[in-house]
């Protein structure tokens, strides 16, 4: 099974850039979509971008345009590269495999820590 470790948050000002870094284990990555999720504190997760083993890419609105996500199989790792920043954006982020329904992306059940992620104005 696929399991991951985040990495790369940090505290930045608004209009500043971060990159985060998902390190995966498991034989069979390249053949799972990934997904980056942010939570802020009391409220839900929310679903932040996905991309498919073939490269293809899926963003909520909020982030369009701002950030990046990609993927690098020989290396095991998903990335999240976040652009012009916004206080909004504070939140714990979370990578998992996942997969695309009807209604949306669904996550699978295990959850890693995360990495922090807090943007003053």
């Amino acid at each position: 099974q696929v399991h991951v470790v985040e990495s790369g948050g940090g505290l930045v000002q608004a209009g500043g850039s971060l990159k985060l870094s998902c390190g995966a284990s498991g034989r069979t990555f390249t053949h799972y979509a990934m997904g980056w999720f942010r939570q802020a504190p009391g409220k839900e997760r929310e679903f932040v971008a996905a991309i498919r083993p073939g490269g293809s890419t899926d963003y909520v609105d909020s982030v369009k345009g701002r950030f990046t996500i990609s993927r690098d199989n020989a290396k095991n790792t998903v990335y999240l590269q976040m652009n012009s920043l916004k206080p909004e954006d504070t939140a714990v982020y979370y990578c998992n495999t996942v997969r695309r329904t009807l209604t949306g992306w669904v996550a699978d059940d295990y959850w890693g820590q995360g990495t922090q992620v807090t943007v003053s104005a």
